[in-house]
């Protein structure tokens, strides 16, 4: 019988899990996907945002206002690349300027600190690449930048670290409520907690409708994004959005904190919550917003596209609630919902202090996790030491991102350890460089069989039937 289960290993899951971790608590997460970070949190804007967007008053405002004063401190205990890089809403005419200054009102009022409007002199010296039709912007010194797979993974990692158990490939297919709380069933096993957070994003009005709660409908938002390479991501210094409409904040252009520019997100409501490609419609609107909104942005250095699915759902505000006693859910966690992660987190736990949580502080709970990048951050010295005590910290795999096989292998080897190609790209950026894994793919593939012990055809590209080999050739290797 476990304490706590949570269902869904996204940046809320994951950061609900860390945050109940300190306490001597036994929790399990379950995750239907081969690994951790695989929905939203994975193919997303990696804002964190000032907070003067969402409505006065809203759990949006609220929780986006403290997840922002949080973040940094979040990032720093679990080495989680992090930057303040400030953000820009621009303006084009006096009919943007009218919403620039309700935003601007709209944020003083939610709390957010040193908003202000720069007028098109004052931008040209904060940002040369603005387009000349830019006459005006809503300044949010406060917002940043965040790696939010990373965020994901390294919560799960740090609650992992402090006790907590994670269950991958385990879909929630069916909850009993029992004597001492809940059953909860995928196809193959089933987990008894006597409380429940529901965090499965796109499908947690699903999740809800199994303990019958059918308050609210949640719905995936297409948003499609180009990734431009590092030698792009000075283009700009700021996240430049455009002014905000009823379907999000548009496309915007922003640095990433890995150093490569990022265009997008598109913003379509959608019914299947699978659809995950991109289209030459999708690709197109992003150019066309680009275009309008920054100069001489270089797409012929564009290396990858991607398609993610936001969570909206129906009652324009996140829906964090307890329908029935012992389960809490944490549902249309759209946009602000990276940067309010940390602070979501703190607010279900009180949720469940009120419903009878007993909860002992464990005196051995460590806040802190290494880097994924701490080698590639150490100074040439340190790295020189790092190479003696082990070689493989001397062999370069990954060309494109410099990353190393004892890189590799220490992300292989911690929780939580990857499974397929793909989670050793979201942990060491191995395979994120220009290639795209064209060079160090098959290397990598080798690493994995050996490390869990499979054969080198069984490694896939994220789980599932995404298989990358189908057998040997000329009696070689695969």
């Amino acid at each position: 019988m476990y304490d706590v289960a949570i269902i869904g290993a996204g940046v809320v899951g994951g950061l609900v899990a860390r945050t109940l971790s300190k306490y001597k608590l036994k929790i399990c997460i379950l995750e239907s996907q081969n690994d951790v970070a695989m929905g939203a949190t994975k193919a997303n804007s990696a804002i964190v945002h000032g907070g003067f967007d969402a409505k006065e008053g809203s759990l949006k405002a609220l929780l986006n206002v403290r997840g922002c004063k949080m973040m940094e401190s979040v990032c720093n205990e679990l080495g989680v690349s992090y930057k303040n890089n400030g953000s820009l809403v621009v303006g084009f005419n006096d009919e943007d300027r009218a919403v620039l200054n309700e935003l601007l009102n709209r944020g003083i009022t939610n709390g957010v600190e040193r908003l202000q409007i720069l007028e098109k002199e004052e931008l040209r010296e904060l940002e040369p690449n603005l387009s000349d039709d830019v006459v005006c912007a809503l300044y949010a010194p406060t917002a940043g930048i965040v790696c939010p797979y990373t965020l994901a993974i390294s919560a799960v990692g740090n609650a992992m670290d402090n006790g907590a158990e994670l269950k991958c490939n385990f879909e929630v297919i069916s909850i009993a409520e029992t004597d001492n709380g809940y059953k909860l069933s995928s196809a193959d096993e089933s987990v008894d907690a006597r409380f429940v957070v529901n965090c499965a994003g796109i499908y947690s009005d699903k999740v809800a409708r199994m303990i019958g709660d059918d308050s609210f409908d949640v719905h995936p938002r297409r948003g499609e994004y180009i990734l431009l390479d590092k030698e792009c991501g000075d283009t700009v210094s700021c996240t430049i959005f455009r002014t905000p409409s009823k379907m999000g904040k548009g496309i915007l252009v922003t640095p990433t904190v890995h150093g490569n520019l990022l265009l997008g997100p598109t913003s379509v409501d959608i019914e299947d919550k699978s659809d995950k490609d991109t289209t030459q419609e999708g690709f197109d609107s992003i150019l066309r917003n680009t275009h309008e909104t920054v100069s001489a942005v270089p797409l012929q250095k564009t290396i990858t596209s991607f398609c993610g699915l936001r969570s909206v759902g129906s009652t324009g505000d996140f829906i964090i609630n307890s329908p029935k006693k012992g389960f809490i859910n944490a549902a249309g966690i759209e946009s602000p919902g990276l940067t309010a992660s940390p602070a979501i987190a703190e607010y279900i736990e009180d949720m469940l202090k009120d419903s009878g949580l007993e909860m002992i502080s464990d005196p051995d709970y460590n806040p802190i996790r290494k880097s994924y990048h701490a080698f590639s951050e150490a100074s040439d010295e340190q790295k020189n030491e790092m190479i003696k005590e082990n070689p493989s910290y001397g062999k370069i795999i990954c060309r494109c991102e410099g990353v190393t096989e004892g890189e590799i292998l220490d992300a292989i080897r911690r929780n939580p350890k990857p499974r397929d190609l793909d989670g050793v790209k979201r942990r060491t950026r191995a395979q994120m460089g220009r290639c795209q894994g064209g060079f160090c793919g098959p290397y990598i593939t080798e690493l994995l069989a050996k490390e869990l012990n499979i054969p080198y055809e069984d490694v896939t590209k994220f789980g599932g039937k995404s298989v990358v080999n189908i057998g040997k050739t000329k009696g070689g290797q695969a």
